[in-house]
């Protein structure tokens, strides 16, 4: 039976693409792979791509050289989970405060690990977490 090896990308649908390339390359200091007036890809930590696609610019086919990709696209705030150390925790809070971003909630997890919550500027809830939340993190 073949079997997933993990997650490649994850993509969130933004109202407005530049404000939000800004939060994620300023705030966050992600490194942009590429970037156009459809999505921008950022790497995070070496393993995965987060896309960022202006909503409603996906709903046709995108024809390539080398193919297609069917059309897409969301609605909604979304919940996405960036894991950081243990040690990096305050460094991320002060961090977000130097930068206006309001931490909605903090959690003390059963098996040792914390998470804060806070909002990019499309409502999208975002999560920092360090080892310890779950059984295989």
């Amino acid at each position: 039976m073949p079997k997933l090896g993990g997650i490649i990308e994850t993509a969130l649908y933004v109202d407005d693409l530049e404000r939000a390339h800004a939060f994620y390359r300023d705030v966050l200091e992600l490194d942009v792979l590429t970037s156009d007036s459809r999505f921008s890809a950022f790497d995070v930590g070496g393993r995965n791509v987060l896309l960022l696609f202006k909503r409603g610019a996906t709903l046709e086919t995108v024809h390539l050289p080398g193919g297609t990709i069917p059309p897409h696209d969301g609605a909604g705030p979304i919940h996405v989970a960036f894991s950081i150390t243990s040690d990096e925790l305050a460094l991320w809070e002060k961090r977000l405060g130097g930068h206006n971003v309001a931490i909605e909630g903090r959690t003390a997890w059963p098996r040792g690990g914390h998470s804060i919550y806070f909002r990019d500027p499309d409502s999208h809830l975002l999560e920092l977490v360090t080892p310890g939340v779950w059984a295989i993190y």
